[in-house]
């Protein structure tokens, strides 16, 4: 396999994430395998780059400068699910789906086949990669919920490993430490009532759509949410919400201050995280929280 045919160069990021920041990738592939993964893998260890696996780049800000690595994304090439019956419960179906599968493309397709428990996901815009990887979730559910078994690679091994709740806390899972990379999820959801599940996809949707801002280039919820606490509460209770540090573009959200946005798209990564900090240290002040980002920042310096 000539894994370099694949390997493009200086491949900017700003369209390949939801908040649009982030100058070249210097080394960009998008496998179709998970053997093709593990050739990549090997291709920056041999060549000594840092690797970055990248999804719908939903929960990402990637930096001005750009990232001096290989990003490996997992999108279309690796998006196929399959919808089967559990062969041990008529009850039950089982649903798997690639990594780079959209979580809101598993969540509608768990509905449509009549399957109930992951309605939750329909609205959210990340991939299945990503949600194993921080056990995304909306309205009470998450990905530890309907998952049973997941497929990961590890020092160029490809495992299967059966799952459990305990596998998973809350936005992050067994999968984000070391570097296991996640390339399959498979889950076990009840046979259910169709209108009733079809009515809950359009509540928990129109929910969505009233009090998020779902039309600016966000990352989703910027904030893990603290425990006893909600961080969009915080923030707002501290004046921050529709607040700007400039007119950069980089505002907290006036619909939702839990979300961090970038309105015409305009605010560079730099921008973004001076209003990040900004809002920390000012919910810090007025209630001793300190706010954790939920969203990964990839590139830049490290200090």
């Amino acid at each position: 396999m000539q894994i370099e045919n694949i390997i493009q160069r200086d491949v900017l990021l700003k369209p390949l994430t939801t908040m649009k920041t982030g100058g070249p990738a210097s080394y960009f592939a998008e496998p179709s395998s998970e053997e093709e993964i593990i050739e990549l893998l090997k291709f920056a260890g041999d060549n000594n780059l840092e690797t970055f696996v990248l999804g719908n780049g939903s929960n990402v800000i990637a930096d001005d400068d750009g990232f001096d690595g290989l990003i490996i994304k997992l999108g279309n090439n690796m998006s196929g699910i399959e919808v089967k019956d559990d062969p041990g419960d008529s009850g039950y179906g089982i649903i798997t789906a690639q990594a780079g599968c959209l979580l809101s493309k598993f969540g509608n397709r768990a509905a449509l086949e009549g399957f109930e428990g992951a309605e939750f996901a329909c609205g959210i815009p990340g991939s299945v990669g990503g949600a194993v990887f921080m056990n995304a979730g909306a309205y009470g559910r998450d990905i530890s919920d309907i998952a049973v078994e997941v497929r990961y690679i590890e020092d160029g091994q490809i495992k299967d490993m059966k799952v459990t709740k305990d596998d998973f806390g809350y936005r992050t899972s067994f999968f984000a430490q070391g570097s296991r990379i996640v390339t399959r999820l498979t889950a076990r959801l009840k046979k259910g009532n169709k209108p009733k599940i079809d009515a809950l996809v359009k509540e928990l949707r129109d929910k969505r759509n009233a009090s998020q801002p779902l039309t600016v280039p966000s990352c989703g919820s910027t904030f893990k949410r603290p425990e006893g606490y909600f961080a969009g509460k915080l923030i707002q209770d501290s004046g921050l919400k529709g607040f700007s540090l400039d007119d950069s573009g980089a505002e907290v959200s006036p619909k939702h201050a839990g979300f961090v946005v970038n309105n015409g798209g305009t605010a560079g990564s730099k921008d973004i995280k001076r209003l990040i900090k900004h809002i920390q240290d000012k919910v810090y002040e007025d209630s001793g929280v300190r706010l954790e980002c939920e969203v990964r920042f990839l590139g830049g310096r490290k200090d």
